[in-house]
Order: structure tokens, then sequence, then C-alpha cells
């Protein structure tokens, strides 16, 4: 058993060494890949050389590529205005001190930012403030009006004693005298300790908070603003008069909504060398926006243009920062297209050339198509 032992010792020794001897293997020239990544396989997506895309299926369903087959329209020609958000005064309200003074809290102390209210609801209270000798003086003036009220008083019970002795137009006057003394002490006793309640002039939500407990604020200084943020209203500036005349309706773009606006009028005085339009706004989507945010607002005026309606989603830039949007020549062949368009809404463009009916684009997944190379 030992020499067999020995024997496989030998052999596995003997390989070892040839091995080792064995001449190292190099690739010739040209063929050396060092550390590179193995290559793509050729059904993967990729940019062919006349530009277009080869999207197999499979990669398609991954990125969500999704397709709309266009068709003409005579669109409305749109123009695109900057705007803002401005107060519906209808909806909305600005709360102000009447008088200088210093804020209190209300029985739930002041609302916050965002809070809902309801018209009535007290947010604050505003103490009025007032010298050391205007105080005094009506301390004083109370202080005999108390005590007149207190002369008048015994001297209308007396009177009601002799009554049978006494003319009945003598108590009638003492009567009169002593309701004009207490109504005169509850004035200027309110005067002294009466404090003016900030109530919410419209139900809706707190825009903006000015108020802080012990502060002391001067007469109209604004501390709070009350807005409904389902009704609204949009302000934009046109310096082209010929637009107002020409307004057949108009949209506002909020992310993928779109909200219908409503044309109110529009100002006959130039603000900054524009006229300002003014357009009515309602629904939840409105929640997203807030009283003085910058917005585009799109109006449809009355004259058609021939075009062909194509979501915002699908327009994309090439190289040269021309429109192109990406059509789908084969069942995994995608093609850009050179694009003319003009402003249609905040969701959609028009397309004037470069495009025709039966044309088959695509809208979601368009940007991950284009960076594919």
């Amino acid at each position: 058993m030992k020499p067999r032992f020995l024997m496989l010792a030998a052999c596995q020794m003997l390989s070892a060494v040839v091995l080792m001897l064995a001449p190292t293997a190099w690739a010739g020239d040209g063929h050396d890949h060092g550390d590179a990544p193995p290559a793509a396989s050729g059904d993967g997506p990729k940019r062919l050389p006349d530009g277009s895309v080869f999207l197999p299926k499979p990669a398609q369903r991954q990125i969500g590529v999704r397709t709309l087959v266009l068709t003409d329209a005579e669109l409305p020609r749109s123009l695109e205005l900057a705007g803002k958000v401005v107060m519906d005064p209808n909806a909305g309200g600005k709360v102000q001190a009447l008088m200088a003074g210093r804020l209190e809290a209300g029985a739930r102390g002041f609302p916050s930012v965002g809070q809902v209210v309801k018209k009535g609801d007290v947010l604050a209270y505003v103490v009025p403030s007032s010298g050391a000798i205007e105080r005094s003086n009506q301390a004083s003036v109370l202080a005999e009006l108390r005590a007149a009220r207190a002369q008048a008083e015994k001297r209308v019970t007396r009177l009601q004693e002799l009554s049978d002795t006494v003319p009945r137009k003598d108590i009638e006057a003492a009567q009169s005298e002593l309701s004009s003394l207490t109504e005169r002490v509850v004035a200027v006793g309110g005067g002294l300790n009466n404090r003016d309640a900030l109530v919410a002039p419209v139900s809706g939500v707190i825009a903006s908070s000015n108020a802080v407990a012990g502060q002391v604020v001067d007469a109209r200084e604004l501390l709070f603003e009350v807005v409904d943020p389902t009704r609204l209203r949009i302000e934009a500036l046109a310096y082209d008069a010929a637009v107002v005349s020409d307004v057949a309706g108009a949209t506002l773009a909020l992310g993928a909504d779109t909200v219908a606006l409503r044309f109110i009028g529009a100002a006959r005085s130039l603000r900054e060398q524009a006229l300002p339009m003014l357009f009515q706004a309602e629904g939840q989507a409105l929640s997203k926006l807030a009283v003085g945010q910058p917005v585009n607002v799109y109006v449809q005026t009355a004259t058609r243009v021939k075009g062909i309606r194509v979501p915002a989603q699908a327009l994309l830039k090439n190289p040269a920062n021309q429109a192109v949007v990406w059509v789908k020549t084969a069942p995994e062949r995608f093609e850009p297209r050179t694009i003319t368009v003009e402003v249609l809404d905040g969701s959609s463009f028009a397309v004037t050339s470069g495009l025709r009916a039966g044309d088959r684009i695509a809208t979601q997944g368009a940007s991950l198509i284009n960076q594919i190379r």
C-alpha cells in the first residue's frame, strides 16, 4: 500500500512541475480586450446609423412606451401670457386692525397658516392702547358718573315712596336721568376695558398670518388673509390690445391637469405698458396654487389653424435644439421627426408641419427613447 501511495504523490508533483514550465498563452495583436465589459447583444436597444432607434418589444414594455395615432383638426390659435394668481374678492378677504393696540389671542389661540376657518370666527383681539393721562381722565369721569348714578337711584326711590303726593312727571324725569347715567357708565367703562375682536370675513383657509401674542399694531395693519383655495382668479398681462377683443377661451396648466378659465374682463388703463386681463378659475385642482404665484395662461382666440394636436410630453429637443417627436415606423423602430409647433394649451401643442394624419408617435416613454445611443 505504501509504494502505491508514493507513486501517486510522485505523479502529482510531476504534473505541477509540467504546468509551471508550460509557456504562457497571449492574445494576438488587436484581440486583447483587457478589462472591457462583454460586448452587448445585437438584439438590445440601439441608435441606428440613420438616426432612428431600434427598440425591441421587451424593452418597450420595460420602459412603458405608449403611442398615439394622430388626426387632423381645426384648432384655435393660442397665445401664452404671463400671469399670476390673485384673490377672488368674493371668496377671500383681509383682516386688519381698526385701532392701534396690543394683540391678544382668542379662545383657541392664534390661527396658523393653512388652518380652516369659518365666517365670523374670532381670530384675535386688539386691546386699545392709550396714554396714562387719557386713561386717568376716563377713570375720573367714570367715578363721577357712578356717583351721580347712585344719587339718581336714591332720588328715584324717594320719589316712588311719595308717589301719592309727588307729580308723575317728576318721577319719570328722575327715572330717565337714572337710565341715562347707567348707559354712560357702561359706555365709559367699556371704553376702558373693551377690546376689538378680529373676525374672519369669509370661510376658507388662512393664507398668511402676521400675528404674535403681545404684538403692538397700528390701525389698518394687515394681520390675516383668508382665501377659498377652490375659488381663485388669474390675472394675465396682454401687451396687444387686440387680444382682449379676440378671446374665445383660456386654460391653465397645473402639471398633468388642465383647468378651464372663464374670461371676466380686461382693464381699460395700462399697467406697466400692458392691459391686465382677469380670469375666473374654480375646482379642487386650484388647491395646488398660492396667491401671488406666477403662472402661464394659454388664451385661445377665435382664429382657427389647421394642425395636429400632440401631447406636450411627446415634444422633445434634438442636439440642434429643434422640436422633434418620435414616430413609430415599424413594430421595433422609432424615427425622429422634426416639426414646427404652435402653442395650444398647457398640456398639448398644435403641429403645423412635419407630421401627417395616421402617424403613430410615442407619447409616454418618448424621453427615454431620445436618450438611447
